[in-house]
């Protein structure tokens, strides 16, 4: 039995992972270490890993990192947080291999632990690009750090592949997200309602805004822009869902509380969805706005436009739904118009989702077993494309 470690540390990460959790878990070859650790553990970002624990998967270890700040130098406290119980954890359990999905500031903690402990590295979702926010160096520091790699597109792929890995560990297998919308039973509109307490009476937007840490505009400016914006448009019934646990996070999610309160009659407010009803409110939604990656992943599978506003996603593949947008009031509104209109929701009913491919987490899971079979080597020589 190959001892694997899956590491989530959001509950947006954990939804994407829930399902190699449970063939890992299930399997007859592999032996799950779940490692719970960010915002999972926070009480002020939901105490997220109990929705594990009422899946029944077993949690190995909970890595305490996430200290009560969202500046620069908290983020980096936190991090070196995380390496240390990340160090003691590797050194005490000795995992196979460890499963890492994305580009949170909390992987790279994991990855360069499992790096110094010489312990092989899946990386899911490498090759990406995001412009506008820390994730982008991340994300390709994971990727040089990593064995084995798991893009969601050919793009992502040759982009990988580009960065000197080797092209016969380089797999698309396609996007997790966008395989979780068709193997879930999604909740009816009666019952949905019910559980979070809201009506799809009026035209309905989802808002998921997270800072953006690149940019020298304040998450303030952008968001406050974005919050007028919408104001111009009281017709309409809007679901936020709270930023996670980055720079100025806390700022965002101050003001989207005091909106609500002031617009309690047409607007709600999640800390966490969870996966179920995020996706399930997809279906009766008519736009979703922010800039969010699920806005480019997964929502096109619905059918629906998807306003992404400024660079936090530039560079990301993108559906003919999604309408990029800046931060200024008037782009956002101009997309809000656009979004609604009979005209555009016309052009997306034969809208093809770039992210979709058949048994993603099959594959995945496959890939690794048949890894093993065939011997792992730690070494890793540059691939240089022109050879």
């Amino acid at each position: 039995m190959k001892k694997i470690c899956i590491v989530t540390g959001t509950r947006a990460e954990y939804g994407l992972l829930k399902p190699i959790i449970d063939k890992v878990y299930r399997s007859g070859e592999l032996e799950l270490q779940l490692v719970v650790t960010g915002a999972h553990l926070s009480p002020e970002f939901g105490m997220t890993y109990r929705e594990i624990e009422d899946d029944r998967y077993p949690i190995c270890s909970k890595i305490e990192m996430l200290l009560s700040s969202d500046t620069s130098v908290g983020i980096t406290k936190s991090m070196g947080v995380a390496l240390i119980g990340f160090a003691d954890f590797f050194g005490n359990h000795k995992p196979d291999m460890v499963i890492i999905l994305g580009d949170r500031y909390e992987m790279l903690a994991c990855a360069s632990a499992a790096l110094a402990a010489k312990i092989p590295i899946a990386h899911i979702g490498g090759g990406e690009k995001t412009e506008g926010a820390i994730d982008e160096a991340i994300r390709h520091s994971i990727t040089k750090m990593s064995l084995l790699h798991f893009t969601a597109t050919d793009e992502y792929r040759n982009r990988v592949i580009q960065l000197g890995e080797q092209p016969d560990m380089v797999y698309n297998v396609g996007a997790l997200g966008v395989e979780n919308i068709r193997n879930i039973k999604l909740l009816r509109k009666e019952e949905l309602e019910r559980q979070i307490n809201f009506r799809f009476s009026a035209p309905t937007i989802m808002i998921t805004y997270h800072p953006v840490t690149m940019e020298m505009m304040t998450s303030r400016d952008q968001f406050a822009n974005l919050l007028t914006a919408i104001d111009h448009h009281k017709d309409i019934s809007i679901i936020f869902t709270k930023a996670n646990a980055d720079m100025d996070g806390r700022i965002i999610n101050r003001m989207i509380d005091e909106y609500v309160e002031k617009n309690s009659d047409r607007c709600v407010v999640y800390t966490s969805l969870g996966q179920l009803k995020y996706l399930s409110a997809l279906q009766f939604c008519d736009a979703v706005a922010g800039n969010s990656s699920s806005g480019l992943i997964e929502v096109p599978s619905f059918g629906i436009p998807t306003i992404d506003i400024g660079d936090r996603q530039r560079g990301r593949v993108a559906a003919r739904s999604v309408i990029h947008c800046g931060y200024g009031v008037s782009e956002i509104d101009k997309a809000l118009q656009t979004a609604l209109s009979v005209e555009f929701r016309s052009k997306l009913r034969e809208v093809r989702n770039p992210y979709e491919k058949e048994g993603t987490s099959c594959q995945i899971t496959e890939i690794i077993k048949n890894t093993f079979h065939n011997g792992i080597e730690m070494k890793k020589k540059f691939y240089d494309i022109g050879e």
